[in-house]
């Protein structure tokens, strides 16, 4: 691949190309600004957040909302949202940054921060009018108004387009009437601004309007449900939305009539990322609580920490920060350069975010699911390493895994996710705009040739890992290559076989994604380059049971015995095999010496 940068990827290109480490972007390159930001945000969690863990979890929803003030009142709500609207116009990156370090201490206010400033601000600032902008978002960015985005229908939930809540033009043409009913709705208890979908008479698919609560007519067309009851996030506000013949001026409308589910798809694609950086800080703080916690505890007067099977967990959950924290930022920067290179094209800026985030879709989705199913893991890790402690809720743990659970359902299901990622490559690849038919049929060549027995030169720094996540993209290819041919259009309904394959992909960019900033940063003694290492070792062996369980689900006979042997081939290590219990000696006596991530 080219090192000239000017041109950026194409979401999914990462599956048919060569990335060059100097070609992706990480955590150790934040500017001095981002920096600034990062730390204002964690100082900000630690002062006023930390110390008062115990009234989220006894559901003081107003220490929620006078935290969400004061965030406001810090600029942090507005830092996607342009100056021209009383944000602070920030680019991609430092929108992630801001997520990432305000949301780790508890999912409460994490809640509340990512409903707010993801699917409470963005459809009005990709989609409002100017006048509605103009109106609108200054509040918002100030945290004057708090926001909720009102979608999911006790009968459309993942099928959001089904909702059943309808508007109909007033008489007068001046307002369309809304009646309907919303549930899970974030922020609703304190929200003003709410985001509502609804169908306008027999349309076949939803359109999205804005509305202040403290402007409409009626203050009863819009009543809530009483506080759900919830397993974790507990002081998040979550409660039914009812509409009651509710005003909305037809002006308040977002975008064009029957636009609202690609409204709530693009929404939703850039909370899928967002909820990735979400959950980092939230893994940090959970190894440091552990690594504490196994250096201070004694047990046949040694610490825990001395214990090779709490080590082994250690060494995991600081290999999943890494691995999440590389893959989350990498995507982020690909999303802002591409909405820089949309712009410098010419096109405005929220139509450039628009699509800078559409673009990246496939990317979104793999980072939901990889880093929020790792966020559940390490708490779940995090309790055991506590023992019968972290199940007290005088610990931080058994908070921090209620909190973890809801990650996997929210922002679309970590089932919906996976059969996106795959089904929006294989459409991409239909239309033409991702060419993954022509290495798929090398591939098919490639199994019929003879293969080499030399060993490639594997000196260079990271040269066989390289070489590994080259051929991990061959199994995808070949694996998803030959199921499309067999089952074609009716390809979506083999949904074992789909999320096999979004197996196969989510281990491939994140693996990659650790390599690459290991090799880009750190040195090949270091516990980083260890980390990035210990996790393709790992993923390889996720590939080969899905890639097996895939084949052997749809091929049979002579077809079955080469796709296994091409398996074989394409997920061995041929140099060095890694030392995998060296590894996670090392990288869990680095931490638990120093003591934190």
């Amino acid at each position: 691949m080219s090192n000239n940068t000017t041109q950026s990827l194409t979401g999914g290109e990462f599956l048919i190309k060569e990335i060059p480490a100097n070609e992706i972007f990480t955590l150790e390159e934040l500017s001095e600004e981002q920096k600034m930001l990062r730390d204002s945000a964690k100082e900000f969690i630690d002062r006023e957040v930390v110390p008062n863990r115990e009234r989220f979890e006894h559901k003081d929803y107003a220490f929620t909302e006078e935290c969400m003030k004061k965030l406001g009142e810090m600029g942090m709500l507005g830092i996607t949202v342009p100056e021209q609207y009383g944000g602070m116009g920030m680019g991609f990156v430092s929108t992630m940054l801001a997520c990432d370090y305000l949301s780790g201490a508890t999912g409460s206010l994490a809640t509340a921060f990512g409903a707010h400033t993801g699917i409470g601000t963005l459809p009005t600032l990709l989609y409002g009018s100017e006048e509605l902008k103009n109106k609108y978002l200054p509040d918002l960015a100030a945290g004057v108004k708090f926001g909720a985005y009102c979608l999911t229908e006790p009968d459309a939930g993942s099928d959001a387009n089904s909702g059943k809540t309808k508007a109909r033009l007033s008489d007068d043409g001046k307002h369309y009437i809304i009646n309907g009913q919303k549930m899970w709705i974030s922020n609703a208890g304190f929200a003003d601004t709410f985001t509502l979908f609804a169908k306008i008479d027999d349309d076949k698919n939803i359109t999205g309007f804005v509305i202040n609560r403290s402007e409409l007519e009626d203050p009863n067309s819009l009543t809530l449900g009483e506080e759900e009851h919830k397993l974790g996030i507990r002081a998040s506000s979550t409660r039914q939305v009812f509409f009651n013949d509710m005003k909305v001026p037809v002006e308040n409308m977002l975008g064009e009539r029957n636009n609202g589910f690609k409204i709530a798809l693009n929404a939703l694609n850039v909370g899928r990322i967002k909820l990735a950086a979400a959950c980092l800080d939230a893994q940090r703080r959970i190894l440091n609580h552990s690594v504490s916690y196994a250096n201070e505890r004694k047990q046949f007067g040694v610490s825990i920490s001395t214990f090779g099977a709490i080590r082994k967990k250690i060494a995991e959950m600081a290999t999943g920060v890494f691995v999440s924290e590389a893959g989350s930022y990498r995507a982020a920067k690909d999303i802002q350069d591409k909405i820089d290179e949309l712009v410098a094209g010419g096109m405005n800026h929220q139509e450039a975010e628009l699509k800078g985030v559409e673009e990246f879709a496939v990317e979104c989705s793999i980072l939901k699911v990889f880093v929020s199913d790792l966020a559940q893991n390490t708490a779940d890790e995090g309790i055991q390493i506590y023992g019968g402690m972290g199940f007290s809720e005088d610990t931080p743990m058994e908070a921090a895994w209620r909190d973890s659970r809801i990650s996997r359902i929210y922002e679309g299901t970590n089932e919906i996710n996976r059969l996106l990622a795959v089904g929006m490559l294989i459409k991409r690849a239909m239309k033409g705009q991702l060419d993954l038919l022509s290495p798929a049929m090398a591939i098919s060549k490639e199994l019929m040739g003879i293969p080499s027995f030399d060993v490639p030169d594997f000196s260079e720094y990271m040269s066989e890992e390289k070489a590994i996540i080259a051929n991990l993209k061959k199994v995808f290819l070949m694996v998803s290559g030959a199921a499309l041919q067999k089952y074609m259009t009716e390809i979506e309904k083999q949904q074992h076989l789909l999320l096999n394959a979004s197996e196969i992909l989510n281990q491939i960019y994140m693996a990659e994604s650790a390599v690459l900033r290991a090799e880009k940063h750190f040195a090949p003694d270091s516990v980083e380059a260890a980390m990035a290492q210990l996790n393709l070792y790992k993923a390889v062996e996720k590939i080969i049971t899905a890639a097996k369980e895939g084949i052997v689900s749809f091929a049979d006979g002579d077809e079955q015995r080469m796709m296994l042997s091409g398996l074989r081939r394409f997920t061995k290590y041929q140099a060095n095999t890694p030392n995998v219990v060296a590894l996670t000696e090392k990288i869990a006596a680095h931490f638990i010496e120093k003591g934190n991530y």
